[in-house]
Order: structure tokens, then sequence, then C-alpha cells
């Protein structure tokens, strides 16, 4: 899941996504862009939002490893949980795997609870069935209750 609320989101989403095909794997497939607004105390601007599904040969470790590397590259700074951020960039599911250790949980523990994650993973995956809960992404999506307006974002 590709994000970001800062200038340029759209290009560096855009200049991400090069670098994961390039030092990840393939991106097989990208949802639309979705615009929401942030989350938590701090006022700032919408968020756009992206799904997009990647085949990777690398293990969960070293993927999360290149990750945190290319939100480095595009300017990532990690001042204030849910501040402004350039690029984020999450691993929401690894297959049907199920990882928790202290620097990676997948599935990532807010999936069923964030309208603007549910519903880009929609367009992709909708019949994915999440490993810990047991339940696809249309019914996480269905029983949300996030009530942050979703919509399609266009440039």
């Amino acid at each position: 899941m590709l994000g970001g609320n800062e200038e340029r989101t759209f290009e560096v989403m855009n200049i991400a996504k090069v670098l994961i095909n390039q030092e990840v794997g393939k991106i097989f497939k990208a949802s639309s862009v979705y615009q929401t607004a942030a989350w938590g105390p701090i006022v700032q601007p919408d968020y756009l939002n992206q799904a997009i599904l990647v085949f990777s040969p690398l293990p969960p470790r070293f993927l999360l490893k290149k990750i945190l590397s290319i939100e480095l590259q595009l300017g990532r700074k990690r001042i204030v949980k849910y501040g402004p951020r350039t690029i984020d960039i999450d691993i929401l599911f690894y297959g049907e795997e199920f990882i928790h250790t202290k620097d990676l949980i997948v599935p990532h523990p807010e999936i069923q609870n964030r309208k603007f994650v549910l519903l880009p993973c929609m367009e992709l995956i909708p019949g994915l069935k999440h490993p810990v809960l047991s339940e696809t992404v249309r019914e996480l999506l269905h029983k949300c209750k996030d009530e942050l307006e979703v919509r399609k974002w266009k440039d």
C-alpha cells in the first residue's frame, strides 16, 4: 500500500512504484488512487493512497528492509506518529502468511478498520481471505465502521 500527503504526493508515489519494480519485485496490478482525510490528532492535508500487488522473491524481513530504504530515498522522516509524510509504504499481506515480529506484523493489524485501505484492496483482491480474521476483503469492507470519506482521486 502506498500513501502520502505532502507536496508532490502523486509524483512521489509514481517514483516509489518505479523503485519497487527495480528493487523489490514486479508490480502486477495497481488500484485507482484514493483521497481521504488524514487519521490522527494533527491537522494536515488529505492523503492519497493506492494498493499495489507485488510479486517479490524477497522474504518478509528483506522486503521490509527494501521498503524502508525506498521510503528514506524519497524523503520519509518519521518524526510524529500519524503525522504528514512524503511516502508511506505498508505491507498489508504477504500471501497467506501470518508474521509477527517486533518490526513487522502481517497482515497489517489495522486493515479491517481502515476504509482507505479496504477500498483500493477491493479493486485488486476482493475475494482474498484475511489469514487471521478468515473474512474476505469484501466482507471486511462491508463490516468496516470507518466513517472517513474515501473517494477516487483525479490528478
